[in-house]
């Protein structure tokens, strides 16, 4: 059997879906094995726009979720990945290997992450990515997992096809692990090897445009590594927009939290931003929660 072929085993679903701004609507998705790995089948998530052309490229988003690398829940970005299919997206939310339920550590994740990437460019065709337009997002490790496939050189999976690159072209980051060395989080359990896993120790010209929430009462990121990161960004000449939030707590911008003004709010700046990229058209469609 093609394993490739195995791997595309695709099950159609259809979620009801309601945004904000929106009226309610029919999502399309499609679940996918992007990889198998010491006997676990890892699974991705599709959602397909409105109208849904296979044969056109559409911007994308590949969401990652967050629990240290630990654990999680791939319906973390499910709110968010059916505003931007929504706005005409393909959006994705990816499965990785964690330690409560895989025994793995930060490193695996990252290489799944990197699969994942690779999996979906790769089968671009088939789900209408534009692979020119390919943004990298998610929360806390998430965050630090979406940052890795793009600027991280090593952790590449031996069995993936190292001639695809992972790399996304833009980032939206929320609240991530972004610094792994001495002093940041999860040092404890990545020790020397920092370097090898640490997005902010691995900033270089040509890193993607990135938009980075993080609420000012983080007890895991400090606002002083957004800043740090935000400087490095801007010292090889990338754009980081660094949006800090007044009183909240690490994971503010679930939409569980405060009744969704957070998710509201960062979601409408993630709109902004990318439509500054030139990925979405047309005003948003969600609005700012009221304060």
């Amino acid at each position: 059997m093609n394993f490739k072929k195995a791997l595309f085993t695709v099950l159609g679903l259809m979620i009801f879906a309601s945004c904000n701004g929106q009226n309610n609507q029919d999502v399309v998705t499609k679940e996918a094995i992007y990889k198998v790995i010491n006997n676990d089948s890892l699974m991705l998530r599709v959602y397909f726009p409105d109208n849904f052309k296979k044969k056109k490229k559409y911007p994308t988003i590949v969401f990652f979720f967050g629990g240290g690398w630990n654990g999680g829940t791939i319906t973390q970005f499910e709110d968010q990945s059916k505003y931007f299919a929504s706005r005409g997206m393909v959006t994705a939310v990816v499965d990785y290997r964690v330690k409560s339920r895989n025994k793995t550590t930060p490193f695996d994740a990252v290489k799944d992450a990197k699969s994942a990437m690779r999996y979906l460019k790769i089968h671009a065709k088939d789900f209408g990515i534009d692979t020119k337009k390919m943004v990298a997002s998610g929360g806390s490790a998430g965050g630090h997992l979406a940052a890795a496939t793009t600027l991280l050189p090593g952790l590449n999976e031996s069995t993936d096809d190292l001639s695809v690159s992972p790399k996304a072209t833009a980032l939206i980051l929320f609240n991530p692990v972004i610094d792994n060395g001495e002093g940041g989080y999860g040092y404890e359990r990545i020790g020397d090897r920092y370097m090898e896993i640490s997005p902010m120790h691995n900033i270089t010209k040509g890193a993607p445009p990135t938009i980075f929430f993080l609420g000012d009462n983080d007890k895991h990121i400090p606002v002083a590594t957004g800043k740090e990161y935000k400087s490095r960004m801007e010292a090889v000449g990338s754009r980081c927009d660094l949006f800090i939030y007044e009183g909240q707590e690490h994971g503010f911008f679930n939409k569980s939290k405060k009744k969704g003004k957070y998710y509201y709010e960062t979601v409408y700046e993630a709109d902004l931003f990318l439509q500054s990229l030139g990925y979405l058209k047309g005003k948003a469609t969600i609005t700012k929660a009221e304060n």
